[in-house]
């Protein structure tokens, strides 16, 4: 894995680097409440990452921080990436509270600039990563994650065949698991791939939703 991890790394009043719109979107939407997410780390995520070795983490749609935090307390060296300024602000003032280190960045992860194969576990949490012309998204998402990595993307299960709703959140453009399954090569095995039941953290959006979409793969070279 290489030794450096090539991209902007801002502090959360930095510079954008990103679609000024999704920004705007996503900043409206933190902005509306003081506390969005439930500042508990995510159920999936605690489950899946049990048995790994900490090492460097890339946590795409970082939001508030609560995944963060918990991993970077967990031995992580931990990137944090988010769209959104406002709950960037938020997740860097958890962090400091808990005393532990964190890199965030303020992009969107097209625009991030990481280097291939920087990473050992590429966590996405939830509806993280906006669809993109020819898959960018994915295949960026794929190439951050080092030879013997992880990859664990979860969603929420159901949410493919809603319809936008009145804040205008659209579920269909943002990437899901299986799109994601649908880009790797023989260089990837998938350990995980279901549907289960959600460990739902009290309070916070999103708490209504009871199952999750489970995606692991690891990179084998």
């Amino acid at each position: 894995m290489s030794d450096d991890i090539t991209a902007t790394e801002a502090s959360p009043s930095d510079g954008y680097l990103g679609d000024p719109a999704v920004r705007a979107e996503w900043d409206n939407r933190y902005a509306d409440r003081q506390q969005l997410w439930s500042g508990q780390p995510n159920g999936a995520l605690v489950a899946e990452t049990a048995g790994l070795t900490p090492g460097r983490v890339l946590d795409v749609g970082c939001g508030e921080g609560a995944d963060a935090v918990w991993l970077a307390r967990g031995g992580w060296d931990v990137t944090a990436l988010e769209v959104s300024g406002v709950a960037l602000e938020r997740a860097a003032g958890h962090a400091r509270d808990a005393g532990v280190d964190v890199r965030w960045v303020h992009a969107t992860l097209t625009e991030a600039g990481f280097a291939p194969a920087s990473f050992d576990l590429v966590s996405a949490q939830y509806p993280a990563l906006l669809r993109t012309p020819e898959a960018a998204a994915e295949r960026a998402l794929i190439a951050a994650v080092a030879p013997g990595g992880v990859l664990l993307l979860v969603h929420h299960a159901g949410m493919e065949t809603r319809e936008a709703d009145d804040s205008g959140f659209d579920p269909a453009d943002y990437v899901w698991p299986s799109m994601v399954t649908a880009l790797l090569t023989g260089d990837w095995v998938v350990e995980v791939d279901e549907r289960r039941p959600r460990v739902v953290p009290d309070g916070g959006a999103g708490a209504h939703h009871t199952d999750d979409v489970v995606l692991r793969a690891r990179r084998l070279r």
